[in-house]
C-alpha cells in the first residue's frame, strides 16, 4: 500500500473510531448543589428577601442557566416549576427538608432534591408567602408533622397548578409574613 494510501487509511479509521466513540453513553450530568442562601436574595417571581420569612424555600436551576433561581417559599417554586415553558426546561430544583431543620429559619445544609422530597399539603404551618407545602426527606417525618399541624403526604409528581393555588383556601398564594 502506497504511502499516501496508508495514511488516508489511517485517517479514516481513526475518524470513524472517533465518531463511534460519540455514539456510546455520555458522561453524567454534574449538577450544581444546592448555594447558600444570603441574606439580600431576593425571590424569582415575588422579589421578597429569602431569608427574612420563615418556612421551607426552594432553588431551581434551568437547563439554559446555570444560576441558581431561589424562591421564598415552596408554594413559589413549584408553582413556577409547574408552568410547561419551566418544566421543560428545569434541570433540578432543591427544597429544605423540615425533619432536619428549623421552620423559622431554615440551614442551606438542609437542602434536598425537589423530586426525591415528599410533601404535607393543607398543614397549619405558614411561610413566607402564607400557605405553602412542607418537604420532607423521610415519610415518617412528614406523618410526624402531619399528627402536629395536619395535612396529607403528595408526591412532586402528584402536586397540581389547582393545589397549589387552592393552598389558601382558594385564592393563590399571597405575600403575607403571617405566622
Amino acid at each position: 500500500m502506497p504511502r499516501l494510501s496508508r495514511f488516508f487509511f489511517l485517517a479514516g479509521l481513526l475518524a470513524a473510531a472517533l465518531v463511534l466513540a460519540g455514539c456510546g453513553e455520555s458522561a453524567p450530568e454534574t449538577l450544581a448543589a444546592p448555594e447558600p442562601i444570603a441574606s439580600g436574595d431576593s425571590c424569582h417571581v415575588c422579589g421578597m428577601t429569602v431569608a427574612a420569612h420563615p418556612g421551607p424555600k426552594g432553588e431551581a436551576f434551568m437547563s439554559a442557566d446555570a444560576r441558581a433561581l431561589k424562591f421564598c417559599s415552596t408554594a413559589e417554586l413549584l408553582t413556577f416549576l409547574r408552568q410547561p415553558e419551566n418544566e421543560a426546561q428545569l434541570s433540578h430544583a432543591y427544597v429544605h427538608d423540615m425533619g432536619a431543620t428549623d421552620w423559622n429559619s431554615p440551614a442551606d445544609e438542609a437542602f434536598i432534591r425537589a423530586r426525591e422530597a415528599v410533601y404535607v399539603l393543607g398543614h397549619s404551618r405558614r411561610g413566607s408567602m402564607g400557605h405553602t407545602l412542607a418537604p420532607f426527606a423521610d415519610k415518617n417525618a412528614a406523618e410526624a408533622f402531619i399528627k402536629d399541624h395536619g395535612g396529607k403526604i403528595v408526591g412532586f409528581d402528584d402536586i397540581t397548578l389547582e393545589q397549589l393555588a387552592n393552598l389558601g383556601g382558594g385564592a393563590t398564594p399571597s405575600h403575607t409574613t403571617s405566622r
